[in-house]
């Protein structure tokens, strides 16, 4: 991982920090896009204290100008985007009579639309490069479906269907790409008043526990790809 490049979209939530704490410790050069800019400049700030190297950029995952704009500036300071971590999202578990059809395309512009905007304005500088790894986070709603996630498991089971052509269509361009189905974890995910289910953080998967999990697909040595990897809490399997 010495001098990679990681971007790690949604970089100042749980996944996204965890994950660059534990890849800047393995001398990878990290960059946080986030729109929390505040939270995502003291995590960079806690890296480079640690002797890490980090950079915070804002983005906005759902507006196009917003993604080229921080693409532009990682390219531009770093020149090149070895990983692409894509650790934002948001939830929705509620029956779907009990949705609100502004708040439904809120949650779908950010969980596909910035999925697609944020991979689309990277992939053209690894197909350039023909090298790269991106990491998706599908979760475990984007693989099998529970009562009340319905839309929310539309919004998943589009990232994965996404990556799955996207295989297909840069097969020449040498990028890897990995869905990682994860189970509950104990992340900010749950305090969305747009998730109705009570849950047992203590029981869930923790954020350092999945940033071990992509320090695996990510450091998978060549011509090896991590293409999926499931794992979920015991106490709640999905099979």
């Amino acid at each position: 991982m010495k001098d990679k490049v990681i971007l790690i979209a949604g970089g100042s939530g749980g996944i996204g920090s965890s994950t660059a704490r534990l890849l800047a410790k393995a001398g990878a050069r990290i960059v946080l896009a986030a729109r929390n800019s505040e939270k995502a400049d003291a995590i960079a700030a806690e890296i480079n204290t640690s002797g890490g190297e980090a950079y915070a950029v804002d983005l906005d995952v759902t507006d196009a100008a917003s993604v080229e704009k921080m693409t532009g500036t990682v390219i531009d300071k770093l020149g090149r985007i070895d990983v692409l971590v894509n650790a934002f999202g948001t939830g929705m578990i509620k029956g779907i009579s009990d949705t609100e059809p502004e708040k439904v395309k809120s949650m779908l512009d950010v969980n596909v639309y910035g999925t697609i905007l944020v991979t689309r304005a990277v992939l053209g500088h690894m197909m350039a490069e023909k090298s790269g790894k991106v990491i998706m986070f599908p979760g475990i709603l984007g693989k099998h479906v529970m009562r009340n996630s319905s839309i929310y498991s539309a919004s998943k089971f589009a990232v994965s269907g996404f990556t799955k052509a996207l295989v297909e269509e840069t097969r020449r361009h040498n990028i890897g790409y990995s869905l990682l189905y994860l189970g509950g974890v104990a992340t900010e995910f749950w305090e969305n008043p747009e998730v109705e289910m009570k849950v047992q953080s203590d029981k869930m998967l923790s954020p350092e526990e999945v940033a071990k999990a992509v320090y695996y697909a990510v450091t998978q040595p060549a011509p090896g790809v991590l293409s999926e990897m499931v794992i979920q809490p015991d106490s709640h399997q999905m099979v």
